[in-house]
């Protein structure tokens, strides 16, 4: 017994002396910060990632039908850059905090303006500035540590993926970006120096006006005539207008100037997209 109380005033002695010392030790719930492009901003969350450590997590330390903070600590912030929405609900460019409510066969997902909140000590439901529903979805293999990530990344959307033990939901996000971009070049198309190959890629990416695509092409190769790259953009478009004949000899005058600048990508680029059209 003397023994016994002997090591735990170590221990005790010892921890004492490591704080006072100020010894960093690792946080059992590591901070994470990620951060991803997105639309024309960027989309930013930073969160704490507890561990499973042999627990139940949804239906016991995440209790079914409760508020829960979406990781441990503080709670967890999200900040966007630009006007978005989130399941379908408007949101304004800001910092945001997420909370949830986990059940077994849909989650309520909750965004706060709560940011200085710690965990759900200070929420208030009248600072929520959207709410919206989700389905679960059950995962082969259990994550071990709790994992926020952005995934299915596109120009104007992307899903927030919550993920922990065998249980993940998606987040849908959206972003209007193509009534600015359009203004964007509209305007751009009054001044001088006109970003034709810009707005080429630009309408070609987004399956809008071909033909306009097109005479852009043109308009860039004019003010560059070796750029290769901007050959091959308008062999792209001819394509996709149906006009293969015409598309596979652009493509030949894309490889030729590719060749001359030694850029053996864009010569491979050409080669896949000729042989798409044979």
């Amino acid at each position: 017994m003397k023994n016994f109380i002997l090591s735990i005033l170590a221990i005790f002695t010892l921890n004492t002396s490591l704080n006072a010392q100020g010894i960093k030790t690792p946080a059992p719930s590591p901070t994470q910060t990620i951060k991803q492009d997105f639309a024309l901003s960027t989309i930013e969350i930073t969160y704490s990632r507890p561990n499973i450590k042999g627990r139940v997590v949804f239906g016991d330390l995440a209790p079914f039908g409760k508020l829960w903070r979406t990781g441990a600590n503080a709670a967890t912030r999200i900040t966007f850059g630009e006007d978005v929405k989130v399941g379908g609900v408007a949101l304004k460019a800001g910092t945001y905090v997420l909370y949830t409510i986990p059940n077994k066969d849909e989650w309520e997902v909750i965004f706060n303006k709560g940011i200085n909140n710690w965990g759900i000590d200070g929420y208030k439901a009248e600072e929520d500035v959207a709410k919206f529903k989700v389905k679960p979805n059950a995962l082969a293999k259990s994550v071990e540590t709790f994992t926020i990530e952005i995934a299915n990344v596109t120009a104007s959307s992307a899903d927030i993926e919550v993920s922990w033990e065998k249980t993940s939901v998606a987040i849908p996000v959206t972003a209007d970006i193509d009534s600015k971009i359009s203004n964007a070049i509209e305007t751009a198309m009054t001044v001088d120096s006109r970003p034709y190959f810009q707005a080429a890629s630009y309408y070609f990416e987004t399956g809008k006006d071909l033909n306009k695509a097109l005479a852009w092409a043109d308009k860039a190769i004019e003010q560059t005539p070796k750029a290769f790259w901007i050959m091959h953009l308008k062999a792209k478009i001819q394509a996709k207008l149906g006009n293969k004949t015409v598309a596979i000899e652009t493509a030949k005058k894309s490889i030729e100037l590719a060749k001359e600048a030694n850029n053996m990508d864009y010569v491979a680029l050409n080669e896949k997209l000729i042989a798409s059209m044979k």
